[in-house]
């Protein structure tokens, strides 16, 4: 008997994908239906319906939901279930208008020109878009990718229970590491695992990564290196890449018995500390009991201080998540200590100094960053060792030698150290 965390809201996942016999109904029935477009970051968040990682929600959000998610982190329709970001569908005021409330309508998604579900629309409403930047995102700023793209959304919501008819590209592209919620809990409960720490990573694995997975194993029976495979933002390195430098840290540094690798296919919003609380409620659908809160989780730029997003945790209203954050602190490496260490642990505080050349002149610690480490490979210059493992840069630098055009790579204070960095609003 699984002795794994509940999943959301739920004593069992509710995963809105159809198969068999329904979805061959189902699809017949979509190809005579009127399509609604979808953005790719609208067809992850039905996926994630689909395979149950968004338990225990049965489609799109309707106004009183958005609004409670937005102001309250609830959702008023389901006795204040705890929510911290709307799950929403758009639309141009030309297609609302021509649908009717009551009327299923089928959902398409541009980006592979393919029909991935149906809903039966039982609302239409308009939305403050400022009010939901500001809220999420705790700015309203366009430069921010997460708030562009909620700017750029049609006029109209629309609302509706939702029947899921694909998981698109990601089971075969991500074979092996795509992973379904239960998925995840059969492959946990196998292995006997019922303490679960999740690492969130949108980046390559560099020895700070390595490090808090390492601690966590330590705490807990296992670690579940959870990887987004969806859509990130421009100069991101793409998912197909940082799978596979991630497999080669894993595979060679860690006990293969104490961590699992999966990928799932949400589209990465940049929203900081409330991207984290969404990270928690789907990563205790797939079954874990704790999520590692390093240094600028899920954020962008200066938008969140560095530890914004742990302390967004002491907001969850009690009992409103199983499943606990564990709050880590800045991590780097040492050349004092001649190891990983961190703010907590190491008594050596100056800066670590870098030449051209990657090699060391002189200071103690070196600060450790996704940004960062993008920035040195973009511009081709070389990574220090202590940075992450050789397999990895091996792996990137073969990446960023074939692009065919560079992205610059801004730095901001979250990445360079700069604990007091201004935040933009």
């Amino acid at each position: 008997m699984s002795k794994l965390v509940n999943p959301h809201g739920s004593k069992e996942l509710k995963p809105l994908l159809l198969e068999g016999k329904e979805r061959e109904q189902e699809m017949k029935k979509a190809a005579k239906l009127k399509q609604v477009p979808m953005t790719t970051r609208e067809t992850s968040d039905l996926i994630m319906l689909g395979i149950g990682a968004f338990t225990p929600l049965e489609g799109f959000m309707g106004h009183d939901d958005w609004k409670g998610c937005c102001e309250d982190l609830r959702m008023p329709s389901r006795d204040g279930l705890f929510w911290p970001i709307p799950i929403t569908l758009s639309a141009t005021k030309q297609l609302a208008d021509s649908i009717k409330v009551g009327e299923e309508v089928a959902l398409f998604d541009t980006e592979t020109q393919q029909i991935m579900g149906t809903m039966k629309v039982s609302e239409k409403y308009t939305i403050d878009k400022v009010l939901e930047c500001k809220r999420v995102f705790t700015t309203n700023d366009v430069n921010h990718p997460g708030v562009e793209k909620v700017m750029a959304q049609p006029d109209v919501n629309l609302a509706g229970k939702v029947k899921v008819l694909s998981e698109s590209y990601y089971p075969e592209m991500f074979k092996g590491i795509y992973q379904t919620p239960a998925d995840a809990r059969r492959i946990f409960t196998e292995r006997g695992w019922s303490t679960v720490a999740a690492l969130q990573l949108r980046n390559p694995m560099h020895n700070s990564h390595a490090y808090l997975a390492w601690i966590a194993c330590e705490i807990c029976d296992g670690v579940y290196v959870h990887q987004l495979v969806g859509k990130l933002k421009p100069g991101d390195i793409p998912a197909d890449v940082r799978v596979k430098a991630i497999d080669a840290l894993v595979n060679k540094y860690f006990r293969k018995e104490r961590v699992l690798q999966g990928g799932y296919p949400m589209e990465m919003r940049y929203a900081g500390p409330r991207e984290a609380l969404l990270h928690a409620v789907f990563r205790q659908n797939y079954g874990c009991s704790h999520l590692i809160v390093g240094r600028d989780h899920a954020g962008v730029g200066d938008y969140y201080g560095p530890f914004d997003a742990q302390k967004i945790f002491h907001e969850v209203p009690k009992g409103a998540l199983e499943l606990q954050p564990l709050p880590l602190d800045w991590t780097f490496y040492c050349y004092d200590c001649g190891s990983m260490a961190s703010m907590k642990t190491c008594p050596h505080e100056s800066k670590a100094q870098i030449d051209e050349n990657g090699q060391y002149k002189g200071g103690s610690r070196l600060l450790l960053s996704g940004t960062l480490l993008r920035k040195l490979m973009s511009e081709g210059k070389p990574v220090p060792a202590e940075f992450s493992k050789p397999e990895v840069i091996k792996i990137l630098k073969e990446y960023y030698d074939n692009l065919d055009e560079k992205v610059e790579i801004k730095m901001h204070g979250a990445a360079t150290g700069d604990a007091n960095a201004k935040k933009k609003k």
